[in-house]
């Protein structure tokens, strides 16, 4: 994998917003706030961490990616086109008909992707299980699991962190993105988190908090993980939903709604000018 600085990795970071916008702008639907947000761990894990070969895709030494919120997938398109898993052109077809970039990642159409994704609080568990089987196998690959702060809702991801803890799956690194929001608002008067440190801690996990969008932070948080033995880690990732675009942050309504051709046009001038 080819090592990027820290100023390229921000401006990658910057790119991936970029199509994030156009993306969303051509399909006329899509989430732009939780992609927004993932921006600079997805940057990490796909341009510094993970091990992974965008021409050969099933590569068996390959870590695993699992995107458990799958409704931020454009993110994940955006940040595989970049690595060269197929061309950026295709980008502008999310969401179309006969498209390989589904709403919502689909598996068997994209190669590159781990799981089909999408109903939210299964990620951990299918993430599990691939960190178990490396296990029993004996091989080194890691898994990394990214899941939303409101996912934490679901009970089926406290199941599965438990498991996790029980097997010692120091091979696997949970990521949340903790954005304080989802669809319904904030996060703290849906279902209240706190102490969400603690929280993972009982459930046996070693926990790293960082700033979820320096790209370092991230990428040193991300490679002591791996350096933690007979127990998973897990990173809480503070962000902002919508960051990079000054009237999408810290708004719930940009959850699941598209910009229009103004708004795509003010967007992308505010990210022209906070390239580095």
């Amino acid at each position: 994998m080819k090592q990027h600085s820290e100023k390229e990795l921000k401006n990658i970071a910057n790119t991936l917003r970029k199509h994030l916008i156009k993306m969303l702008e051509k399909a006329g639907s899509g989430h732009p706030g939780g992609s927004m947000s993932s921006v600079e761990i997805i940057t990490a894990l796909y341009f510094a961490v993970m091990k992974h070969d965008p021409e050969n895709p099933c590569w068996e030494k390959r870590d695993r990616f699992i995107l458990s919120k799958g409704h931020v997938c454009p993110i994940l398109y955006a940040a595989m086109a970049e690595s060269g898993y197929f061309p950026v052109s295709e980008l502008m077809t999310l969401r179309k008909l006969g498209s390989r970039l589904q709403g919502h990642p689909h598996m068997c159409k994209l190669p590159g992707l781990e799981t089909s994704s999408g109903s939210l609080g299964q990620g951990l568990s299918i993430a599990v299980g691939v960190a178990k089987g490396f296990k029993m196998d004996e091989k080194k690959n890691h898994v990394y699991c990214l899941m939303g702060d409101g996912e934490l809702n679901e009970g089926q991801i406290w199941e599965a962190a438990m498991s996790a803890s029980q097997f010692q799956l120091d091979n696997l690194t949970g990521i949340v993105d903790v954005n304080g929001l989802q669809i319904d608002g904030w996060t703290k008067d849906v279902k209240c988190l706190s102490p969400l440190k603690d929280k993972w801690e009982s459930f046996g996990w070693y926990v790293i908090e960082v700033d979820g969008h320096n790209v370092k932070q991230i990428i040193d948080a991300l490679n002591h993980a791996k350096h933690i033995h007979f127990k998973p880690t897990v990173l809480l990732c503070h962000t902002i939903k919508g960051k990079g675009v000054s009237f999408m942050e810290d708004q719930a309504g940009w959850h699941g709604k598209a910009p229009n051709e103004e708004q795509t046009k003010k967007a992308l001038k505010e990210l022209e000018r906070a390239e580095v």
